[in-house]
């Protein structure tokens, strides 16, 4: 529902010792028209189901695109439109990602992302175009009623500090503008 972001869904090569699959292939990705110079390979481990993470962005000029995926264990992943003048300016995306339907998600820069644990012991995995930059880092609050993320319920020990106490969208430092192309 965001024609930004889209869901890349890889071809899969099985058979009984398991699957191979092309997790990322420049060609391939450049005949879908993305052309990113992947500079950041990132995983993390998340135990419990039901953990939240999000909403993170890193500001202009630091600002990242990604492609997420899920190598262990099942996600609800987020992204939201943070570009001020964009046509879908916060509206959201909510897709499954897990290690069995191996889908990854792509995520342009100026969107928000986050994603809550469907499973214990998940494994998230991302690639993304510019450095992480600390000064740049940012976050939203997951449950800022101007865009109304549908979440389920989330409970309080299961999120991080910084996302408990992260801005809501209209008191953030946000600088994203849309640009139309």
């Amino acid at each position: 529902s965001l024609p930004d972001v889209w869901i890349l869904e890889p071809k899969v090569f099985g058979d009984y010792r398991g699957y191979f699959m092309e997790t990322y292939n420049r060609e391939t990705f450049a005949s879908l028209g993305i052309h990113n110079d992947w500079v950041q390979d990132n995983q993390s481990f998340t135990q419990k189901k039901g953990t939240l993470r999000g909403i993170h962005f890193q500001m202009d000029p630091m600002a990242q695109c990604k492609i997420v995926r899920v190598t262990r264990g099942a996600v609800k992943d987020l992204a939201v439109d943070l570009r001020k003048g964009s046509p879908t300016y916060k509206k959201w995306v909510l897709v499954e990602l897990s290690a069995e339907n191996k889908r990854m998600l792509y995520l342009p820069r100026g969107f928000g992302h986050g994603f809550r644990t469907l499973t214990d012991d998940v494994e998230f995995c991302y690639k993304v175009d510019n450095l992480y930059s600390k000064e740049h880092d940012r976050g939203i609050r997951f449950d800022d009623p101007s865009i109304g993320v549908a979440w389920g319920e989330v409970t309080e020990e299961l999120l991080s500090a910084k996302d408990t106490h992260a801005p809501l969208l209209e008191e953030s430092d946000c600088n994203f503008l849309y640009k139309q192309i």
